[in-house]
């Protein structure tokens, strides 16, 4: 929270939950980012927040930008950036948006097989490939694993594919799992990105990057290390795997540039509970897992919750959305400490929430509108 979120927050009109992003905030991160891996060019995950506003200022700084989609890259053009400064780094692609990517401009996708390395060699001749290889996501809040990415093995084996068809084997990606609060996870899997390069050199293949991907994490409940720590946990396991002949790297922070720059403002709804003798509360909100909190899933991301009433006595509490579907239900395994004064008509503050929220938000489930944003 910001004084100028605070500010905004005071003087805004009224209409229902809304995200207030500090772009103030998302420059002084992509700053930090630049300053503690200063060799590693900066590829902004814009599906963590893909407002005009967001890629526009990051542009202007100089991000470079990973993209999901043909809709993010378009995204990313209208912004300012260059295709040069943009990787489709999703591994799962129709042929036809490969081409279309490739039209706009864009040469450098990611692989994972080598029928994705086939699209590339028909819709996008001549373009750099790197391939995502397996990592377990140790130490993450939210590990990504098992869909995206293969054995490091596979991996020499897609490259060389790429590299005899024509397409330019240009190195290997991974990712550590999102929010992850271990920065000597990347040693483990520099570990097998520096296999690859020694195999593909044995088949004559000289790769030439490492994308070290994203899970640079936002500040939650816990504390957690800051950016700088990162930076040098991954420098030495740079030097320890590759000596010197350190590649080019590239990191995709997503959450970690975003995700505290926003807070949503929300509403109780009703606080009530299930039977005479029940003393857990429900708190329902006017926001939920339709309405952009769909990281509550599992109870994997817990965000900071303040209110106006913070320093009365609180109880655990059931915290739950507004719409028709039992699914929303944000914190109830591990129910939520709230102040027991907490009233309907309250407004609560849901912090570390401008990353993964709008882009999650249902068009109009149950008739609820999408979160509104404001980028201040």
């Amino acid at each position: 929270m910001t004084e100028r979120i605070r500010e905004f927050l005071r003087n805004r009109r009224e209409d229902g939950p809304c995200l207030v992003v500090d772009l103030e905030v998302v420059r002084d991160n992509y700053l930090t980012f630049a300053r503690a891996l200063p060799d590693t060019r900066v590829f902004y995950a814009v599906k963590a927040n893909p407002s005009p506003e967001v890629l526009s200022l990051l542009a202007e700084l100089g991000s470079s930008f990973d993209t999901a989609s043909v809709a993010e890259i378009e995204m990313v053009l209208a912004a300012g950036a260059g295709p040069d400064r943009i990787s489709f780094g999703n591994t799962i692609k129709k042929e036809r948006d490969i081409a279309r990517a490739y039209a706009l401009g864009v040469r450098l996708f990611a692989v994972d097989c080598v029928a994705e390395v086939d699209k590339i060699v028909r819709a996008a001749p001549g373009a750099r490939v790197f391939c995502r290889i397996l990592c377990d996501g140790a130490g993450a809040e939210w590990p990504l694993s098992r869909k995206f990415g293969c054995e490091p093995s596979l991996a020499v084996s897609v490259l060389e594919h790429a590299h005899r068809n024509g397409l330019e084997a240009y190195g290997v990606s991974f990712h550590v799992g999102s929010q992850q609060g271990n920065p000597e996870a990347w040693d483990q899997a520099l570990t097998a990105a520096a296999e690859v390069f020694r195999n593909c050199a044995e088949r004559g293949i000289h790769l030439s990057m490492v994308n070290l991907g994203g899970g640079f994490p936002a500040k939650y409940l816990k504390e957690m290390p800051a950016v700088e720590v990162y930076g040098n946990a991954i420098f030495q396991a740079l030097r320890r795997h590759f000596g010197n002949a350190i590649p080019e790297t590239i990191i995709e922070p997503g959450r970690g540039m975003v995700g505290d720059a926003g807070v949503i403002e929300a509403e109780v709804v009703l606080v009530s509970t299930k039977s005479a003798e029940e003393t857990l509360r429900w708190v329902y909100l006017d926001i939920g897992k339709f309405g952009g909190l769909a990281e509550t899933m599992d109870e994997a991301i817990r965000y900071p919750i303040r209110t106006p009433r913070d320093g009365d006595a609180v109880s655990d509490c059931v915290i739950a959305g507004p719409t028709c579907d039992s699914a929303d239900v944000l914190y109830e395994r591990e129910p939520y400490a709230l102040p027991v004064s907490l009233a309907i008509g309250d407004k609560v503050l849901i912090e570390g929430t401008g990353a993964y929220t709008t882009t999650y938000s249902a068009v109009a489930f149950n008739g609820f509108p999408p979160l509104r944003a404001y980028h201040i």
